[in-house]
């Protein structure tokens, strides 16, 4: 590596360290002379006039009712609203996030407007009833949002790349937190992006700044799961590790990802999945740079590895590491990575944002590493306070990370915000926030000894402190609130994923073991259409009609398993048949199905056109075996499941008629339907009938049915184009070679994606209007529109 690249990254972080000193050393003086305190103690007295309140005793049993955690987020909302807290609650928020993660000072009219105006607009998004019924935070949410921004293919792609970084987070590392921590980085540059922007800029070109802060944010974002985090655990071994850090660290000083190589060690294909990822985004982020801030991002950028790995590489069996050792690479990392955001969007040089975002980063870690501190000292990680706790007692120079965070406030309140009354509002809220929620975490006892510990040359000041925290009230956070909900819901969405797949993999192996025709002595069908029959059933189909059904029925109307098995059977022979005639010369002339060779080319036309016929009124009988439902019941479902068949008939007949032809949108989402959704409409329907559902219920199927069928063909149209034949079982460029009019080459690739992720939409909207909570369903159209094969 070339010596000056060396030398001139060296300088750089020499730099930083020199600031980072000076800095430690004012804080250090501080706490020596105990100076914060007093200052501190008259901002409490002050700042206790708008947080303690006499409560009625009604008011109390409100208050406890509805807490943060009753029953999620939303309802919080709505109590903070119904109580008229919520315009408070959202303006302390809001101004934090702009202190925190834009780097702002609170006392600037164009800042306080622009916060104005967000707590305005989040507020209106919280409180109003959405037309399409949409969670803002869900995906359907969110690809609503980027529809009205027009950058739904910047969302579809992060959605994806979102999908493939989880999938390939190893065990030993947890994929949901790498979520959330890429989602809140992504948020972080649009908001950086977004405060860039005049409030005249014109919609085309917000479009296109927005589209790049997601592009930017992501690439960004992949350095904490694929570097930080994946250094910080035990997924590689030593000689791995050092591997790794000596490539990015390369990286960073010559500006170039250099190629692999051969690596040793047992994590190769991680590491090469990683390497791609981080070039790709590495060079997004490099080309995207302007000339003049190329040098800023290379600098930062470094200067944040650097000080993570030196903050790393300590050894908390050591009892020998000075304060400087332990506070000084804290500070720097701390302040470089939100640093290191206005370079990665090309901002220009602010001096202001640059000295309030150096001085706050150690306020922010400390807070963080004083809520981890648990857990950060059983992972053996050196911080401030894990160091504090192990050492206190034999090492007495050592400075107490707890004073340092009480003297960092200070000096941000007074010397940084100059003593600025809403950003000491804010502060405090937070300082006392942090506590509420730390020994509600690890409750009071526990909780008292570690204030006895870090609070106990102050007896004074922390009883001050106590008493906020036992009856401060309304000092809490939407980010917080946020995080948690977030936490909760992607635990639970990984629960209810890992439910949909034991339920898959459960019903698909009880019909798969139910589908096999007997032959007998008594049925007067040549022994050929048979063999072709379970030969059909035998491939590797998903089963996901009968499974639909079984999910529906049992787990959505409560019938019995055991009941409706017959009908389980009839929709997968209807679904084997319409399969086999598909494959016909005379229609889509495929020579692979399932993983295998299609009827036709396995025996000949002749017995795959009797095979399909055969299966079909096998169907028929096997619904006439529905013994334990009323008779006119059955009656219904055979005559409707008899329409459904014709529908399916005059959808592939008009596919046929279609070829050669160009198709209207609205022409191929009816052929979609009567191809591919009106089987999922039966799958849906009848269940419902043997439940006799109502009208409503049944209408709200229909709607999901539709949008879900649309949605199903359109991946279907997606994959024939780029799927592979593997993983797909049958044949790809079918559609092409057929002369097909498909949703891909009517809209284009881009084009289908987004009809395709808009009827997820209208189908996951359509669920809100069922009575039954099938979470299945939710996890059905996550299924088609992630699905490869």
């Amino acid at each position: 590596m070339n010596k000056e690249l060396i030398k001139n990254a060296d300088i750089s972080y020499r730099m930083a360290e020199h600031r980072a000193a000076q800095y430690f050393q004012s804080l250090f003086q501080q706490v020596q002379d105990k100076s914060y305190i007093d200052v501190l103690t008259k901002d409490f007295h002050s700042w206790k006039q708008n947080h303690i309140h006499h409560h009625p005793i009604l008011s109390f049993f409100s208050r406890k009712k509805n807490n943060r955690n009753s029953d999620g987020y939303s309802n919080y909302i709505r109590w903070l609203d119904y109580t008229g807290k919520l315009d408070r609650y959202l303006d302390r928020s809001i101004s934090y996030l702009y202190m925190r993660d834009l780097g702002k000072a609170l006392d600037m009219p164009e800042t306080q407007e622009r916060i104005r105006r967000t707590v305005n607009r989040l507020k209106n998004n919280l409180t109003t009833s959405r037309k399409d019924n949409s969670d803002t935070f869900s995906m359907a949410g969110l690809y609503r949002w980027a529809e009205r921004e027009g950058i739904e293919s910047a969302i579809i792609w992060v959605i994806d790349k979102l999908k493939t970084v989880s999938n390939h987070i190893p065990e030993g590392m947890d994929p949901d937190h790498a979520q959330r921590k890429l989602i809140k980085i992504i948020a972080g540059v649009i908001m950086h992006v977004v405060e860039e922007m005049d409030e005249n800029v014109s919609p085309e070109e917000r479009k296109q700044r927005l589209d790049k802060a997601i592009r930017l944010g992501l690439s960004y974002g992949l350095t904490y799961p694929f570097i930080d985090d994946l250094l910080d655990s035990t997924v590689l071994s030593a000689g791995e590790k050092k591997q790794y850090s000596t490539l990015i660290r390369t990286t960073l000083i010559t500006g170039s990802v250099p190629e692999l190589g051969d690596w040793t060690g047992k994590n190769k294909d991680l590491i090469q999945y990683i390497h791609a990822e981080l070039r790709e985004a590495y060079e997004y982020i490099k080309n995207e740079q302007r000339p003049e801030t190329l040098t800023s991002f290379f600098e930062q950028s470094f200067v944040f590895f650097n000080s993570q790995e030196i903050d790393r590489d300590r050894d908390l069996n050591r009892s020998d590491y000075t304060n400087e050792e332990l506070f000084i690479p804290v500070i720097i990392k701390s302040s470089s990575s939100r640093l290191i955001v206005r370079s990665v969007i090309s901002a220009s040089e602010d001096e202001g944002f640059d000295n309030r975002t150096f001085y706050y980063g150690i306020y922010n870690q400390l807070a963080d590493d004083f809520a981890d501190m648990f857990d950060d000292l059983k992972a053996g990680a050196v911080t401030p306070y894990t160091y504090y706790l192990k050492y206190h007692e034999q090492r007495p120079d050592l400075i107490n990370p707890f004073e340092l965070y009480w003297a960092v406030i200070a000096h941000l309140i007074h010397n940084v915000y100059h003593s600025d009354q809403r950003t000491c509002e804010v502060m405090l809220d937070r300082a006392i926030n942090g506590l509420k929620r730390f020994k509600e975490r690890i409750g009071t006892e526990k909780y008292n000894e570690i204030m006895d510990l870090f609070s106990s040359r102050n007896p004074d000041f922390n009883r001050l402190i106590q008493q906020m925290v036992v009856k401060a009230d309304d000092v809490d956070f939407f980010d917080k609130l946020l995080r948690d909900h977030m936490i909760l819901t992607l635990k639970q969405e990984r629960k209810e994923q890992e439910d949909f797949l034991d339920t898959i993999e459960y019903v698909r192996n009880q019909i798969n073991s139910s589908l096999s025709i007997l032959k007998t002595e008594d049925v007067p069908v040549n022994k050929a259409i048979i063999d072709a029959a379970n030969f059909s059933l035998e491939g590797n189909g998903k089963r996901l009609r009968p499974i639909i059904t079984w999910v529906v029925g049992v787990n959505g109307f409560g019938l019995s398993q055991s009941a409706i098995k017959p009908l389980l059977r009839s929709l997968e022979y209807m679904h084997t048949a319409s399969l086999i005639f598909d494959d016909l010369p005379s229609q889509d002339d495929s020579s692979t199905r399932r993983g295998r060779l299609t009827v036709h080319k396995k025996y000949n036309v002749a017995v795959a056109e009797l095979t399909g016929l055969y299966l079909t009124q096998r169907a028929i009988e096997e619904q006439t075996c529905l013994e334990q439902f009323d008779a006119k019941t059955v009656l219904r479902l055979i005559q409707y499941s008899s329409q459904v068949t014709e529908k399916m008939c005059q959808g592939q007949a008009m596919d046929l008629e279609s070829r050669g032809k160009l198709l209207t949108l609205e022409q191929l989402n009816r052929l979609s339907f009567y191809k591919t959704g009106i089987a999922f409409e039966a799958s849906l329907i009848m269940p419902a009938m043997l439940a006799q559902a109502s009208e409503a219920e049944m209408g709200a199927l229909r709607k999901f049915a539709y949008h879900a069928g649309i949605a199903f063909q359109i991946k279907d149209d997606v994959l024939d184009v780029e799927g592979e034949l593997k993983r797909l079982g049958k044949s790809i460029g079918k559609d092409a070679e057929n002369n097909n009019s498909t949703f891909v080459s009517i809209l284009g690739l881009a084009g289908a994606r987004k009809e395709m992720w808009n009827h997820y939409c209208l189908a996951m909207e359509a669920l809100q209007e069922m009575p039954m909570n099938i979470t299945f369903l939710k996890h059905l159209m996550t299924y088609i529109v992630n699905r490869d094969h």
